[in-house]
């Protein structure tokens, strides 16, 4: 593309053009890898300078001198976020932090709430109308240049040109500087192979949520980092989202994100920011598959809503039993920002098919505390309200808390909770209340195995259902489940009239299952947004090392081969628990039951037992 020259009159030396700030002006420094570099390191060389108020989103050059008295005498910093090379200059009380979502910041400074006498900005070179691009930081730096009293830009051929709605025209610029530099890179990695393990978990337990077609807005950090590595078998996936990063590169690379489902703006990754590498700054440059906004656009909830399917995935620094999310503190000390997480969770509420997803590890400081705590560290802000809450996910599984009571929500937040710290989460609940003083905590132990048990079937009334082990957060579903029941169903299956499903029956069934000698596998089929149970099938150990089974379904899903899919799952988890076969006791006029068993297992042996059948399977060995 051809380019216009750079005005001679507007055209400065970087000591010239911020020498022209003057004493107790309010500077803009546009954000993150858009910083200003050369104009930054001349505006903190300038000795001249005296009460200097900066106002940024993500700051990275200032790193460079905020431990220097004298910089601290001459600049006053205040940062919408804080990032990691800001976090002990924060915890010090070097830098103030402004609590402010992302999508009403622009409003900030158009209501002059937030005052800018001048803007420090990096854009890419006119093109031949005069038009210049803030490339990979239009976010609130658009906002902030509307609103300056005077604008400094450093023109750098190597900034990209970004569809949407990041363009200046020269004529809106003061003063022009060029200078060309290498962009800041910044990409988080995990690095420790531990971390990366458990970010791993987190991140397939994430995929199992995400359908093929749904639209993104994924959070800022190492963790979504490596979610949308883990999103290479999916299809169609559409972007909307405050960040770029490298992380998309192969997912638009190998056709994964086509944005051709988005219902909002389709064929378009709508953005407001990129951080990354120069791969990611090549990637964007001139390519009309991304469009960038502000983010008063890009995170408006109302805008995040227009957009069919969508699935908001962020991250937090702790959760509390009834699922309260602090994402921007440690305790008194501010940690990062309150970003837009709850705008983008409300977006997705609100989207038709939508939801919200909150991930993190279980644990901190090396597995010395736990991330999932009873209630909110003291000083921690509340950065997502409980009401707000969908998924919480952990390496240790998921946990949905939408429409469920806080005595659900502590069971589901204590079963993805690390093994380590589960009893103490339920005795800490039952101090507070949360729930039955007689409740069993979730087992101890690490149940990333139950994973190869899960399954899915489709059914012959063409509906999906899935199939995995039964949880202790599952009481109330299965109670539910229970009386959905016909009586006569409830008699095939017990042998006895049972009216009342207690939690005192509950918690027996809990106590005995330790899924390898006693198991129940449960279908589940969705009923608009939730899922219900339409079917349980179980197996315990019995005598002569074999287990004996028994199923229900629901009476509305009989006749669909949901028991014979059961049994057939059973019995693969059985067989790895070297059981020899299975046993039963049917009822005789439980003749579907009976064909069921006798269709899987035609060697089968029948008996009568004080009147009723007792069926004898063996397994037929990978030998034979």
């Amino acid at each position: 593309m051809r380019r216009s020259a750079l005005p001679p009159e507007k055209t400065v030396s970087a000591a010239d053009a911020v020498s022209e700030i003057r004493k107790g002006s309010r500077v803009f420094i546009g954000s993150g890898c858009g910083e200003p570099v050369h104009l930054i390191r001349a505006m903190a060389g300038d000795m001249s300078m005296q009460d200097i108020l900066i106002y940024q989103m993500i700051s990275f050059s200032l790193a460079e001198y905020i431990d220097d008295p004298s910089f601290q005498e001459r600049f006053s910093l205040k940062l919408f976020f804080i990032g990691a090379g800001m976090r002990k200059a924060a915890f010090e009380g070097k830098i103030d932090y402004v609590p402010a979502y992302l999508s009403e910041i622009p409003e900030l400074f158009d209501s002059n709430q937030i005052g800018i006498d001048v803007a420090l900005i990096q854009v890419s070179p006119p093109d031949r109308f005069g038009y210049c691009s803030l490339g990979v930081s239009v976010d609130v730096t658009r906002s902030a240049c509307k609103n300056a009293r005077k604008i400094i830009a450093q023109v750098n051929p190597r900034m990209p040109r970004t569809w949407g709605e990041s363009f200046l025209h020269l004529d809106e610029i003061d003063h022009l500087v060029y200078h060309e530099e290498a962009l800041i890179e910044f990409l988080p990695e995990i690095t420790d192979s531990s971390e990366k393990e458990i970010a791993q978990r987190i991140a397939l337990y994430v995929s199992e949520l995400i359908e093929d077609g749904a639209t993104l807005q994924v959070g800022f950090g190492r963790l979504p980092t490596m979610v949308l590595q883990c999103l290479d078998r999916k299809n169609d996936l559409g972007i909307h989202t405050q960040m770029i990063s490298d992380a998309y590169i192969p997912l638009f690379e190998k056709g994964i994100i086509s944005n051709r489902k988005k219902s909002f703006m389709p064929d378009r990754a709508v953005t407001s920011i990129c951080m990354g590498t120069e791969k990611i700054y090549d990637y964007v440059n001139d390519n009309p598959q991304f469009y960038f906004r502000s983010s008063d656009f890009v995170n408006d909830p109302k805008i995040v809503s227009l957009n069919d399917n969508m699935v908001s995935i962020s991250s937090a620094l702790e959760v509390d039993l009834t699922g309260q999310v602090c994402s921007d503190s440690v305790g008194h000390r501010f940690y990062s920002g309150v970003g837009d997480q709850a705008n983008f969770i409300r977006g997705a509420a609100m989207s038709k098919g939508g939801f919200s997803i909150i991930a993190l590890p279980s644990t901190a400081k090396n597995g010395s505390i736990s991330r999932i705590i009873p209630t909110l560290s003291e000083g921690a802000g509340v950065a997502t309200l409980r009401g707000d809450v969908n998924f919480v996910v952990t390496e240790y599984g998921i946990a949905q808390l939408r429409g469920k009571s806080i005595y659900q929500r502590v069971m589901e937040l204590a079963q993805i909770a690390h093994p380590d710290f589960r009893e103490e989460l339920v005795q800490s609940a039952k101090k507070l209340h949360y729930i039955a003083q007689d409740q069993l905590p979730p087992r101890a132990e690490d149940l990333l195995f139950l994973e190869k048990y899960k399954t899915r079937s489709t059914l012959k009334n063409g509906k999906s259902m899935s199939v995995r082990p039964i949880l202790p957060p599952d009481e109330f579903a299965y109670r539910n489940f229970f009386y959905s029941l016909k009586e006569e169903t409830v008699y095939f299956r017990f042998f006895q009239k049972i009216r009342v499903f207690s939690h005192e029956m509950a918690q027996k069934q809990w106590a005995a299952v330790d899924y390898r000698k006693n198991i129940s596998l449960i279908g589940l089929v969705r009923f608009k947004n939730h899922k219900e149970i339409v079917a349980v099938g179980t197996y315990a150990e019995s005598d002569d090392n074999r287990a004996e089974v028994a199923f229900v379904v629901r009476d509305d899903f009989q006749g669909q081969g949901i028991a014979s899919f059961l049994l057939k799952e059973l019995e693969k988890i059985a067989k790895e628990n070297r059981f020899r076969g299975f046993s039963a006791l049917v009822l005789p006029e439980n003749k579907s039951m009976i064909r069921v068993f006798q269709k899987k297992y035609p060697d089968a042996e029948m008996k009568m037992e004080d009147g009723n059948i007792a069926v004898i399977m063996d397994f037929v060995s990978q030998n034979e």
